[in-house]
């Protein structure tokens, strides 16, 4: 079932970097993340299903994983809402070293 996105706590930055996903029922994927704030983001995975209100493990590349809950789904898409706040200038570098390149390069995506 699809739900439209609910106001966001904070303002997300769009961004180009891959991660990996797990449920906590253990299923995996690799995903996208196509925007990020401190409080969530917006991912997209290959073949996960993913259903609002399950709790899942983001972990973008070279990072720890982050663990949150699906908010909203769209499609392949997922809101997720990070369980604890990140801390803020981890964002801001995450935003610096992975910039927006589907502006450029739309086959950068998994699909």
């Amino acid at each position: 079932m699809e739900q439209m996105p609910l106001p966001r706590r904070a303002a997300r930055h769009p961004l180009t970097m891959n991660a990996r996903c797990r449920t906590a029922a253990g299923m995996r994927d690799e995903a996208f993340i196509s925007d990020i704030s401190t409080h969530g983001c917006c991912m997209e995975t290959r073949s996960l299903h993913l259903s609002i209100g399950v709790r899942v493990i983001v972990k973008p590349e070279g990072m720890e994983g982050i663990t949150g809950t699906v908010r909203w789904i769209n499609g392949h898409c997922a809101g997720i809402a990070f369980e604890a706040p990140l801390y803020g200038p981890i964002v801001a570098h995450l935003i610096a070293n992975n910039p927006d390149r589907l502006r450029t390069a739309p086959h950068a995506r998994l699909r």
